[in-house]
């Protein structure tokens, strides 16, 4: 599947940073991790600590599938909001979910210090904001429920938030103190060469063919007629799984971003802040590192990469449009643009854990705006169902559910 349009920033600020072979020979490993993208990365980085053979192989060259399309905002909020999760699955279990997203940021960037990573990753602020008087009131619900159970949260009026950050159109908010952005492109990278010094095999380009089932483990087949055997094989291909799960679930969407040009200042009124709102489809918009403003959204459904691509130009300009109504000051000139695909799910949360069809096989699909900080969660719960213990979470996440 063609994952993003043919620009995408990250990927194109970054160059190629590390090269590696296709496999050439059989080979056999204790754990095979299936795609090297930002989530493969931190399940690998994962599996490596815990002192497991581990291999990596992707169809693509590294980060250059989703990877490489994310906007990498760190949030924890889940695309459903904690008052209806709580609705669906339990206060208790609802509470769980947003803070082991609200913990996973700060692990995130306990790992990018472990490594010495320069990603560009920086702790910030969130602010959810009503994109309409009549959304005020669910907002303030949401307010509610979350200062309830402690997450640290305060409300800003309308006037507030022109103050503080120049945004006009705006209806009220929830800033939270919790957030983060990084260049998700970088950390994989990152993540992949500090793991292979330790042994970590790593090969791009190259794709499973086929699948054997045996009593011990899966023996799979490459399209370079070689064999990896591996005890576990834990696939980590996000929205590509849908080519090997036959159950319907998770929707397929098409999501837009552009980015601006360079700013000479450091941008302060924008820059420690991550910004989104609650139109239908959401509106998200950030700086970059090197004093750039991101804007997102404008999601379509998915249906092929031809369709979506083509309605780049159209998007672009939309964004750019609703840029100039929140931020009418600002002088913004796009410099990138392109188009990704991504999923929601029926609950906004992942797809995590072992799948009835597949034997000796685990999957971390983090769909969503908060994909990867679900990565971060989906390691770890992995890790522990590799030990032969319960993740608290893990019931939550299960496929059928």
């Amino acid at each position: 599947m063609n994952l993003t349009s043919n620009e995408p920033f990250w990927l194109i600020k970054n160059g190629l940073l590390e090269s590696y072979p296709s496999i050439k020979t059989d080979m056999d490993t204790d754990i095979l991790v299936v795609s090297a993208g930002i989530t493969g990365s931190l399940m690998a980085h994962k599996c490596m600590s815990n002192n497991y053979r581990t291999m990596v192989i992707d169809r693509r060259d590294v980060a250059n599938g989703s990877t490489s399309a994310t906007t990498s905002m760190l949030q924890y909020e889940i695309d459903v909001p904690l008052f209806k999760l709580t609705q669906r699955i339990g206060k208790s279990a609802a509470e769980a979910n947003y803070w082991a997203c609200y913990n996973a940021i700060d692990t995130l960037h306990d790992i990018v210090k472990s490594i010495g990573s320069d990603c560009g990753f920086k702790k910030k602020e969130s602010l959810y904001f009503a994109a309409s008087e009549a959304d005020v009131a669910d907002l303030k619900t949401e307010f509610s429920a979350r200062q309830a159970c402690g997450l640290p949260v305060t409300w800003l009026s309308a006037e507030d938030i022109q103050k503080k950050y120049k945004l006009k159109q705006t209806f009220g908010g929830i800033l939270s103190k919790q957030g983060g952005s990084l260049d998700a492109f970088k950390l994989t990278h990152d993540l992949l060469k500090y793991n292979a010094a330790r042994g970590l095999d790593i090969f791009d380009k190259t794709e499973i063919v086929s699948v054997e089932q045996s009593a011990n483990g899966v023996t799979i087949n490459t399209n370079y007629g070689c064999s990896i055997s591996a005890k576990k094989i834990i696939y980590c291909n996000g929205y590509e799984s849908t080519e090997l799960i036959a159950d319907n679930f998770v929707k397929l969407l098409s999501t837009y971003a552009i980015i601006g040009e360079q700013q000479d200042d450091d941008q302060p009124y924008l820059n420690d802040t991550l910004f989104w709102n609650t139109a239908e489809p959401y509106l998200y918009m950030r700086t970059t590192d090197d004093n750039r403003v991101l804007i997102g959204g404008e999601d379509e459904d998915f249906v092929n990469p031809d369709k979506r691509d083509a309605l780049l130009h159209e998007k672009s300009i939309m964004l750019k449009t609703k840029l100039n109504t929140l931020l009418p000051h600002y002088k913004f000139r796009t410099d990138f643009a392109w188009a990704g695909t991504f999923g929601e799910t029926k609950d906004g949360l992942p797809y995590i854990g072992e799948h009835p069809d597949f034997k000796h096989s685990y999957f971390v699909l983090g769909f969503g705006g908060n994909g990867i900080t679900f990565s971060v969660i989906g390691a770890a719960v992995i890790s522990d169902m590799l030990a032969g213990k319960t993740h608290p979470l893990q019931s939550y996440f299960k496929f059928r559910r």
